[in-house]
């Protein structure tokens, strides 16, 4: 248990509880993305495949198509960059917990992969999943989509750093503060599964965006412009599709 935290946490309890509801009340609900959720860049027979799992960001929301979201923008910015033929799949649940979006790949028709980046995080931030349950959860994960598509060992599991909540305009503080706490507490999790297994887990990172222009009309999703800035800053600081075997992952500064 983080004491600080949970102290903190109980401290301003009538504060946060208060802003939470009206925040849910005031903060419009964004669709997921429309149009076809897999493509391809490049001609012939893709060299790799990247397969995008995870919450609101996998889905798409803020953004009208998928080919404007993060799988296809992460794509496309590798194919430009490497001149490879790349293709990319995202399957992606709005509001989900790590849990939730485990039990719904479990029955889910599992596209052929090369390489999966998990973007995951914000909603078991906001419904404050115990760390040690969140681990668990990552391990489960890893072992699910082995069993369900044995190539995968040949590549790490990539974990998208959790998204920076403490600065989502759409929060007020000191929710934005306390959730971003808890955020850099996820992200720690991810960080340190890497460390451990690296032949399983890598930590995919990027630096903070400052700009409100790369956040939708909700204050709290990417907009278009927010996942191109995501994809070129990790095209730039030398993150590509990792080779089956390789460990690849990209680290940035805090």
């Amino acid at each position: 248990m983080h004491l600080p935290f949970w102290l903190t946490t109980a401290l301003l309890a009538p504060i946060v509880v208060y802003q939470g509801k009206r925040t849910r009340q005031r903060t419009p609900r964004l669709p997921e993305a429309s149009g076809p959720a897999s493509g391809q860049y490049g001609k012939g027979q893709a060299d790799l495949r990247l397969l995008v799992i995870g919450e609101s960001t996998a889905a798409g929301v803020g953004v009208d198509r998928h080919e404007q979201g993060l799988a296809s923008q992460l794509t496309r910015q590798l194919h430009q960059h490497t001149g490879r033929t790349l293709a990319w799949h995202t399957l992606g649940i709005n509001g989900a917990t790590l849990a939730q979006l485990t039990d719904f790949l479990a029955r889910a028709d599992l596209p052929d992969a090369d390489v999966v980046l998990l973007s995951m995080g914000v909603n078991d931030t906001t419904r404050l999943t115990p760390r040690h349950r969140f681990r668990e959860q990552l391990l489960e994960l890893r072992q699910l989509l082995l069993t369900r598509r044995p190539e995968l060992a040949r590549t790490p599991l990539q974990l998208l750093k959790v998204p920076p909540v403490h600065r989502f305009t759409a929060l007020p503080a000191p929710l934005r503060h306390l959730l971003g706490w808890r955020a850099r507490q996820l992200d720690a999790v991810y960080r340190r599964l890497a460390r451990q297994q690296p032949a399983d887990f890598a930590y995919v990172a990027y630096p903070p965006m400052n700009d409100p222009q790369l956040l939708a009309r909700d204050g709290y999703h990417p907009s278009a412009a927010g996942y191109r800035t995501i994809a070129r800053v990790l095209v730039e600081q030398g993150w590509g599709l990792p080779m089956p075997g390789d460990a690849l992952s990209a680290d940035a500064a805090e």
